[in-house]
């Protein structure tokens, strides 16, 4: 049997001091996605209904890169990979590493804040979709915006990016088939608050991952559509 955790991690370079480097984040979601998809099943979804990936927030496109290693090892996982970020510099990035892996145009990859620059052709078209969201709370020292980091202010309660993320998600997800979203929260977050969202709004939310790092709790977690 064919599984993730057999093949090495992406090589990855990165010149852009703005562009998220892999992080303790990063591979949380790697180690979980090498121990959980194998040639037959990707989380307890088989494999052949995995359709479309979404790998949004690439950064420097780790997570992507990784999806396309797993698809030249497997010949019954065939997905289309996305791969977006709202910075052109993390696109760029990203595509240098996909070059860097021997990948060549393989990724599909769009400039975009959230869904807004997706063409309505990627609607209802996701199995999968990954997102390392920006999940810590504004700094109240910061009030410059130029020295707003999307990589890590989620917004004053630390979840607003997220949740504008969520209320457009469904659009995008193929809900005629088994689907999941992956995404990474915080102890430091108010994720009472959050939970308290997502039922709202009609999703259910589950831990599948967390570590402990220095001051907080890095959590991952799966969420499908009630």
């Amino acid at each position: 049997m064919i599984k993730l955790k057999f093949i090495p991690d992406p090589l990855i370079a990165c010149d852009f001091e703005n562009v998220y480097y892999p992080s303790d984040d990063s591979f949380l979601l790697i180690d979980y996605f090498k121990d959980k998809i194998s040639d037959n099943y990707f989380d307890g979804i088989n494999v052949n209904e995995i359709e479309y990936i979404l790998d949004l927030g690439t950064g420097t496109g780790i997570i992507a890169i990784l999806f396309q290693f797993f698809k030249v090892k497997s010949k019954k996982f065939n997905p289309k990979i996305v791969a977006s970020d709202i910075l052109e510099n993390s696109i760029e990035c990203a595509k240098k590493n996909e070059s860097l892996n021997k990948f060549h145009d393989e990724i599909l990859f769009l400039q975009s804040d959230l869904f807004k620059s997706f063409p309505d052709s990627l609607k209802s078209m996701f199995n999968i979709i990954i997102f390392n969201p920006p999940y810590l709370p504004s700094s109240p020292l910061i009030t410059d915006n130029k020295k707003i980091d999307f990589s890590w202010d989620g917004g004053v309660k630390g979840f607003e990016i997220f949740i504008e993320f969520i209320k457009k998600v469904r659009n995008f997800l193929n809900l005629q088939k088994s689907h999941y979203i992956y995404y990474i929260s915080s102890s430091r977050t108010n994720l009472e608050g959050l939970n308290i969202t997502l039922d709202d709004l009609k999703f259910k939310s589950e831990i599948v991952k967390r570590k402990h790092i220095f001051f907080e709790d890095i959590i991952l977690n799966r969420i499908t559509s009630l």
